[in-house]
């Protein structure tokens, strides 16, 4: 009976998994251009959100990439990462446990010792498991 019970969790959509009234959240970027957030109940919903918004910022809607999904949401830290050569990008951490460790994530990624060509890293956005953003500029 347990291994029928995993057998049908695993092979259920993720919607059908999600209906604990979780949402995920998801991260584009147009390199350079623009980038996105975006919840949903699906992954599809979510990428369309957060694709929308990226092309608000200004890119065309084929430059916003998918980077990152997670659901549950969880926590979320996103990054701003300068090579030493210019180029810019933004590194996100999704679905994790509290605030407290999104921020330790964000510092442990913005170590410079840990990657010399990195000229600049911060943390320029902190959200909640609903996507509310808790840095205010």
């Amino acid at each position: 009976m347990r291994t029928l019970l995993l057998a049908l969790t695993l092979a259920a959509p993720l919607p059908v998994l999600a209906q604990d009234g979780s949402f995920g959240i998801a991260f584009v970027q147009a390199p350079e251009q623009s980038s996105g957030i975006g919840m949903g109940a699906t992954l599809a919903e979510a990428f369309a959100a957060a694709t929308a918004q990226c092309v608000e910022g200004g890119a065309y809607a084929e430059d916003c990439l998918q980077t990152n999904w997670c659901s549950p949401a969880g926590w979320s830290v996103d990054m701003f990462v300068m090579h030493q050569e210019g180029i810019h990008w933004h590194e996100v951490v999704c679905g994790l446990a509290s605030q407290e460790v999104a921020q330790a994530v964000g510092e442990a990624v913005c170590d410079l010792s840990s990657r010399p060509y990195i000229t600049e890293c911060l943390i320029t956005q902190i959200y909640d498991p609903e996507g509310v953003d808790q840095i205010k500029y």
